[in-house]
């Protein structure tokens, strides 16, 4: 197909999938254009930072046919098993680890015919709103390079905004999926807890954990959702599927909804005017649309929030290293993690059994109270981050003082809640903020994906983005 490369970089999954259905060209050019593609671009950005052609090559080659056959795809480097492929989590001292087998949605993944090209960058075990990890350096933000691409699947949003693939795997422990999202304009939904299996994990972060995509369209994303989301017997979070695809289910009228949204930090720190006037946009847009929308501040407290959910999660990260430095029969070595890893270490290793099964029953009562404050609300509004981009280094993982670091975060202020309360959260990219796109982000009830994205589609019609392209792309 003449001019093929150019198509491919613009175009979504399902856009792929249907040139590929109506033979207009194959499986092989569309693995071979995404190939042509990280060649070109990645060198501005790093995004990819292990490239595995070979096996997209292999997959394209084989017979048969699946709902994303032909669709190159980039694994981000963290927690997601790929048998055989290296799962370093970008830490110096896991350098060596390979996957000894898939994971069940990266098993959801190859059954969908996801073509594997690459993994992603992410900041040393995702402890960043940045991706500039020691081991393979920063990724650059397609839309200024001065800029963070957001962390920790900075590297999938910057290979998605710019073109190199349409899809790429992304995970959201504390806003992981939807500030990248926000930062490069790109399309992030943290689902529900329990609509994507953890498996072989039985847990993760008390449930804070989740994994899904980042996509340029609405309707990639609903159709990965389709492909990688179900429990397995056992899940302590699993939830039952709808009747229909959530492909299907994005496409419907979500009805009239009550909506309420917030431009008001309750840390009480500014919110960028841009971000706050985007929202009220939105807001304004869903109005018009025949909702019931009204403004309501949420009342949480967010220091005691953010200490109490990130003191538990550090108890998990060094009980992680704890088992590899048995498996290698060794310590941690200077410079094998970076400072702020060591803190987090550190901090797991001295806080007892005791306090930690306070910190998970604060994760899980604060959890709650968020659930219960938005309880009137089908969709709720607010910034994603409240303040655009910052600059590269702002972020600073050579922080030995784990409490001023994590106060850096102050702009996601309005992501850890929905770790802890489990509600689905999906960034989109309808606000701007000076020359940089800005996330607006829609939350939902737990397990109304469907109306997420309904609401989104609807959204994605009214507001388009799509035809937005970063300076750092085709």
């Amino acid at each position: 197909m003449a001019g093929f490369d150019d198509t491919y970089r613009r175009a979504d999954a399902v856009e792929l999938r249907g040139l590929i259905a109506k033979g207009e060209v194959s499986a092989t050019e569309v693995v071979e254009a995404g190939i042509r593609a990280v060649e070109a671009l990645n060198p501005a950005l790093n995004a990819v930072i292990c490239k595995l052609y070979d096996i997209g090559r292999a997959a394209a080659a084989a017979p048969g046919d699946a709902p994303l056959k032909g669709i190159p795809f980039l694994l981000k480097e963290l927690a997601s098993g790929w048998g055989g492929v290296q799962a370093n989590n970008t830490s110096i001292f896991l350098k060596d680890v390979v996957a000894q087998g898939d994971s069940v949605v990266v098993g959801r993944m190859k059954a969908a015919g996801l073509y594997l090209i690459g993994k992603t960058n992410a900041p040393e075990n995702g402890w960043s709103i940045d991706t500039s990890p020691v081991m393979y350096g920063p990724t650059f933000n397609p839309w200024d390079r001065a800029l963070t691409p957001g962390g920790s699947s900075g590297g999938a949003a910057a290979a998605v905004a710019s073109g190199m693939v349409p899809l790429a795997e992304a995970s959201d422990g504390a806003g992981s999926i939807r500030v990248p999202a926000s930062c490069c304009g790109v399309v992030g939904l943290k689902p529900s807890r329990g609509r994507t299996t953890l498996a072989p994990f039985a847990d993760y972060w008390a449930g804070g954990a989740y994994f899904n995509c980042l996509s340029r369209t609405v309707r990639d994303t609903a159709l990965y959702l389709d492909n990688i989301a179900g429990a397995v017997p056992g899940d302590i979070y699993g939830l039952a599927m709808p009747e229909q695809s959530f492909s299907e289910l994005a496409q419907r009228a979500p009805g009239k909804l009550r909506v309420g949204f917030t431009v008001t930090d309750p840390a009480g720190n500014d919110v960028h005017p841009d971000i706050a006037e985007g929202v009220r946009a939105v807001a304004r847009m869903l109005e018009s649309m025949g909702h019931a929308v009204e403004e309501h501040d949420m009342g949480f407290d967010a220091a005691r929030l953010w200490k109490t959910y990130t003191d538990m999660t550090c108890v998990e990260t060094a009980a992680t290293y704890d088992l590899f430095e048995g498996l290698f029969g060794r310590k941690i070595a200077e410079g094998e993690v970076e400072p702020v890893t060591m803190a987090v270490i550190e901090r797991g290793r001295a806080t007892s059994g005791i306090a930690h099964q306070a910190n998970i029953a604060g994760v899980r009562e604060m959890g709650r109270d968020v659930v219960q404050d938005l309880d009137a609300y089908d969709v709720f509004l607010t910034p994603t981050l409240t303040q655009p981009p910052r600059p590269k280094g702002y972020y600073d993982m050579t922080m030995r003082d784990l409490d001023a670091y994590n106060a850096l975060w102050h702009d996601a202020v309005f992501m850890t809640p929905f770790n802890m309360s489990g509600q689905p959260a999906m960034s989109l990219p309808l606000a701007q903020a000076g020359h940089m796109p800005a996330g607006v982000q829609l939350v939902g009830r737990i397990g109304g994906e469907a109306t997420l994205l309904a609401v989104a589609r609807a959204l994605e019609e009214a507001m388009p983005w799509r035809d937005r392209r970063p300076p750092v792309a085709a």
